[in-house]
């Protein structure tokens, strides 16, 4: 550097000031008197060399957001005014405002220059924007508290999910209009009113599933007909699995009617539509199949060997697939529904109880129509009493119509129901169970002993059903319905005279 210049002061390292975040101030408002400038500038360069000025102090920023500015630091040749001066804002060399500058509050640390008389400082917005040293200040009932919802133990039961399961059911059917609900009819009580009953009071369900059974997706194996008992009824639905579920559904149940074991199922689970075959057992007195001659109320009979040989040879004819169309009284001739599949059916060896002989028939079908099972039974009856021929069971599957006489149905019994393809598929995903209730078994067996075959037994001495049915026989006639036929063209009951659907029924 040549000898006589002095050096120009280093240039700051800072970023410049960003853009002010309030309006230019109006035309009319009063210009500040002008500060001297910081680095006077008309020093001759011919003075004598002085040492270099001390560098300024490191750039402070203020503002919020995106936005900042320098409130020390300052750029040579620019002049403070407004908050960092004590006017509106920064003047160029030639006394004007600049874009630059502001009223952000400074941080602490900096000093505040004087205001100049008669200058009006701009209101303070922090009054405005509720900020008090830069930090926001909320007042009371800007954001007004959450309300805490109430409810208790019984709403947050309710978040919780439920589960679907299937329940193993026993009841007796005496006094009972069989078990499906009938929804606002209290007339005619059924199974499943108690049932629905235990379980919203037990808190498996809430109150309004009980009211719609569609919302806890409730469905049964097999509709029994009225005064029909159950060993191994089956029901789906959803549920809360709480704690004891079992012992608080019968705690509210009456003792005739056992919930006896629960497994958890596949979400899209439905009893009656995965129900392979079930199996129902006849309970009747074997004075039943003594010939016409005989006394029919001859307590002392007891069954032959070649009598129950008989007896099994008319019950195998009902195995395999027939129109089963005269064995109910809402299919025609004609309708593909009306084809049954049938398994096995035999009676199984008699036995004494109470000085009276029983005999049991089991039954093990696909599925069967409403009141099938009772007139299955009801026809051999008829031709091994010698009421009717052995030719009349054929002509039965054809399209004739044919008068089949109906057995009472107190002795009819839904033993067990069967889920084949289900338990293949998803009895060992390790996930599931297989639906085989072979641990349950004894408790079947107890309450069968216990609630069923007494209330069979101890009605048929009371009141004597099966032998009132059995003196109908002689004046039963098997055709009486043909002529009935003919006049009607052979159609079926419609769905408005009392049609139930296709389904389990008896």
């Amino acid at each position: 550097m040549p000898e006589g210049l002095v050096a120009p002061p280093p240039t700051p390292q800072f970023p410049p000031p960003a853009p002010p975040r309030h309006p230019i101030p109006a035309r009319n408002a009063p210009v500040p008197t002008p500060v001297p400038p910081l680095f006077p500038t008309n020093c001759p360069r011919s003075a004598a060399v002085q040492p270099p000025a001390p560098l300024p102090p490191s750039p402070t920023w203020s503002g919020c957001g995106s936005v900042r500015r320098v409130v020390s630091g300052v750029r040579p040749g620019a002049r403070l005014c407004g908050s960092d001066a004590g006017g509106p804002g920064l003047l160029d060399s030639r006394g004007k405002p600049t874009r630059r500058g502001g009223s952000s509050p400074r941080m602490a640390g900096n000093a505040e220059l004087p205001s100049p008389a008669g200058s009006a400082r701009p209101q303070d917005r922090r009054s405005r924007s509720g900020r008090a040293g830069g930090v926001r200040v909320w007042e009371d009932g800007e954001h007004p508290a959450k309300k805490l919802k109430s409810g208790g133990d019984e709403e947050r039961r309710g978040k919780l999910p439920k589960r679907k399961v299937v329940l193993l059911m026993a009841y007796s059917g005496k006094g009972y209009h069989g078990m499906q609900r009938n929804v606002g009819s209290s007339q005619f009580k059924t199974i499943e009113d108690d049932l629905v009953s235990a379980l919203v009071r037990s808190g498996c369900i809430p109150e309004n599933h009980g009211e719609d059974m569609r919302k806890m997706s409730f469905q049964r194996c097999a509709r029994t007909d009225k005064g029909v008992s159950a060993a191994g009824q089956v029901v789906s639905l959803k549920v809360w699995l709480i704690d004891g579920i079992l012992e608080k559904i019968n705690r509210h149940l009456p003792s005739h009617i056992r919930i006896l074991g629960l497994k958890r199922v596949t979400g899209g689970f439905n009893s009656k539509n995965k129900c392979d075959a079930r199996t129902y057992c006849y309970l009747l007195p074997t004075f039943a199949f003594a010939h016409k001659d005989r006394d029919v109320q001859d307590e002392t009979y007891r069954l032959s060997a070649e009598t129950l040989q008989q007896v099994n040879r008319l019950l195998a004819c009902y195995e395999g697939t027939h129109n089963f169309h005269n064995f109910t009284s809402q299919k025609g001739p004609q309708e593909p529904s009306a084809r049954r599949y049938i398994l096995e059916m035999y009676c199984e060896e008699p036995f004494v109880r109470e000085g009276l002989e029983f005999a049991v028939i089991r039954v093990k079908g696909q599925s069967f129509m409403m009141h099938q099972i009772r007139k299955m039974v009801g026809l051999v009856v008829a031709i091994v009493k010698g009421y009717a021929p052995e030719s009349l069971l054929e002509r039965s599957w054809g399209t004739e119509k044919v008068d089949v006489p109906k057995a009472p149905g107190l002795g009819l019994v839904l033993e067990r129901v069967h889920f084949e393809k289900y338990n293949q598929r998803f009895g060992n995903d390790g996930l599931h169970e297989p639906l085989d209730w072979a641990q349950e078994e004894g408790k079947v067996a107890a309450f069968k002993e216990e609630y069923i075959y007494p209330t069979i037994i101890g009605t048929e001495r009371n009141e004597r059903s099966m032998a009132q049915w059995l003196s109908t026989l002689p004046i039963h006639n098997f055709s009486a319905t043909a002529l009935a036929a003919a006049g009607t063209g052979g159609k079926a009951p419609s769905p408005l005279e009392g049609s139930e659907g296709d389904g389990d029924t008896d």
